[in-house]
Protein backbone atom coordinates (compact mmCIF):
# COMPACT_ATOMS: atom_id res chain seq x y z
CA UNK A 1 0.00 0.00 0.00
CA UNK A 2 1.05 3.82 -0.75
CA UNK A 3 1.83 5.03 1.79
CA UNK A 4 2.65 9.44 1.56
CA UNK A 5 4.66 10.76 5.60
CA UNK A 6 2.16 14.15 6.38
CA UNK A 7 4.34 14.77 9.85
CA UNK A 8 3.54 14.16 13.60
CA UNK A 9 0.67 15.11 15.63
CA UNK A 10 0.79 16.68 19.17
CA UNK A 11 -0.38 13.74 21.62
CA UNK A 12 -0.94 16.06 24.47
CA UNK A 13 -3.84 17.70 22.36
CA UNK A 14 -5.23 14.78 21.23
CA UNK A 15 -5.39 13.40 24.64
CA UNK A 16 -8.89 14.60 24.49
CA UNK A 17 -10.00 12.17 22.15
CA UNK A 18 -8.20 9.10 23.87
CA UNK A 19 -5.31 8.77 26.14
CA UNK A 20 -3.49 5.74 24.45
CA UNK A 21 -2.25 6.90 21.10
CA UNK A 22 0.34 4.69 20.10
CA UNK A 23 2.55 7.10 17.55
CA UNK A 24 2.83 10.44 16.93
CA UNK A 25 3.64 9.90 12.98
CA UNK A 26 0.49 10.83 10.77
CA UNK A 27 0.39 9.18 7.15
CA UNK A 28 -2.16 9.26 4.40
CA UNK A 29 -2.85 6.86 1.90
CA UNK A 30 -3.15 6.45 -1.84
CA UNK A 31 -6.32 5.28 -1.33
CA UNK A 32 -7.47 8.03 0.88
CA UNK A 33 -6.11 10.36 -1.66
CA UNK A 34 -7.96 9.40 -4.24
CA UNK A 35 -11.07 9.62 -2.18
CA UNK A 36 -10.53 13.06 -1.57
CA UNK A 37 -9.46 13.92 -5.11
CA UNK A 38 -12.62 12.15 -5.72
CA UNK A 39 -15.07 13.55 -3.34
CA UNK A 40 -13.82 17.23 -3.03
CA UNK A 41 -12.31 17.88 -6.48
CA UNK A 42 -9.56 20.91 -6.59
CA UNK A 43 -9.40 20.73 -2.62
CA UNK A 44 -6.49 18.36 -2.35
CA UNK A 45 -4.25 19.82 -5.12
CA UNK A 46 -4.95 23.24 -4.08
CA UNK A 47 -4.90 22.75 -0.26
CA UNK A 48 -3.12 19.56 0.44
CA UNK A 49 -0.18 21.76 2.05
CA UNK A 50 -1.99 22.85 4.61
CA UNK A 51 -2.77 18.93 6.18
CA UNK A 52 0.33 19.17 8.56
CA UNK A 53 -0.22 22.68 10.14
CA UNK A 54 -4.41 21.19 10.22
CA UNK A 55 -2.85 18.17 12.43
CA UNK A 56 0.14 19.86 14.65
CA UNK A 57 -1.80 22.85 15.59
CA UNK A 58 -5.95 22.37 15.16
CA UNK A 59 -8.23 25.11 16.00
CA UNK A 60 -11.13 23.03 17.22
CA UNK A 61 -11.37 18.60 17.52
CA UNK A 62 -14.77 17.64 17.81
CA UNK A 63 -16.24 14.89 18.70
CA UNK A 64 -16.54 11.80 15.74
CA UNK A 65 -19.13 9.27 15.66
CA UNK A 66 -16.55 6.71 14.95
CA UNK A 67 -13.40 5.02 18.20
CA UNK A 68 -10.45 6.45 18.04
CA UNK A 69 -11.13 9.08 15.50
CA UNK A 70 -10.63 13.20 15.83
CA UNK A 71 -12.86 15.57 13.56
CA UNK A 72 -10.45 18.45 12.94
CA UNK A 73 -11.23 22.14 12.13
CA UNK A 74 -8.44 24.89 10.88
CA UNK A 75 -9.06 27.62 9.64
CA UNK A 76 -5.82 28.60 7.76
CA UNK A 77 -6.28 32.36 8.48
CA UNK A 78 -4.32 33.84 5.19
CA UNK A 79 -6.00 32.26 2.77
CA UNK A 80 -9.72 32.39 4.73
CA UNK A 81 -10.17 29.29 3.97
CA UNK A 82 -11.81 27.07 6.59
CA UNK A 83 -11.05 23.30 6.51
CA UNK A 84 -12.61 19.68 8.08
CA UNK A 85 -10.24 16.66 8.92
CA UNK A 86 -10.97 13.44 9.86
CA UNK A 87 -7.71 11.92 10.90
CA UNK A 88 -7.97 7.74 12.65
CA UNK A 89 -5.66 7.73 15.36
CA UNK A 90 -3.31 3.89 16.64
CA UNK A 91 -4.37 3.04 19.71
CA UNK A 92 -2.27 0.22 21.16
CA UNK A 93 -4.79 -2.18 20.16
CA UNK A 94 -4.55 -1.90 17.12
CA UNK A 95 -2.08 -4.33 14.88
CA UNK A 96 1.43 -3.06 14.77
CA UNK A 97 1.42 -2.09 11.14
CA UNK A 98 -1.43 0.84 11.62
CA UNK A 99 -0.51 4.59 12.07
CA UNK A 100 -2.59 7.32 12.53
CA UNK A 101 -4.24 7.99 9.68
CA UNK A 102 -6.07 11.24 7.15
CA UNK A 103 -9.27 9.26 6.10
CA UNK A 104 -10.77 12.57 4.39
CA UNK A 105 -9.78 16.35 4.34
CA UNK A 106 -12.01 18.92 2.87
CA UNK A 107 -13.03 23.00 2.24
CA UNK A 108 -16.21 24.02 3.96
CA UNK A 109 -18.02 26.97 4.18
CA UNK A 110 -19.26 29.03 7.29
CA UNK A 111 -22.51 27.54 7.89
CA UNK A 112 -20.67 24.00 8.04
CA UNK A 113 -18.13 25.28 10.60
CA UNK A 114 -20.59 26.80 12.64
CA UNK A 115 -22.78 24.10 12.83
CA UNK A 116 -20.45 21.57 13.60
CA UNK A 117 -19.08 23.70 16.58
CA UNK A 118 -23.23 24.45 17.76
CA UNK A 119 -24.06 20.40 17.14
CA UNK A 120 -21.13 18.47 18.27
CA UNK A 121 -19.38 17.95 21.46
CA UNK A 122 -15.83 19.92 21.23
CA UNK A 123 -13.30 18.21 23.28
CA UNK A 124 -10.77 20.90 22.29
CA UNK A 125 -10.22 24.39 21.21
CA UNK A 126 -6.87 26.19 21.00
CA UNK A 127 -6.31 28.67 23.45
Amino acid sequence: MDVEYIGKLNKQIYSCVMNNIALDDVVITAERIQHIIDRHPMDYERFMSYIPSIISEPDFIIEANRPHTAVILKEILADGEKFKLILRLRVESDPADYKNSVLSFWRIGDTTWDKALRNKKILYRRT
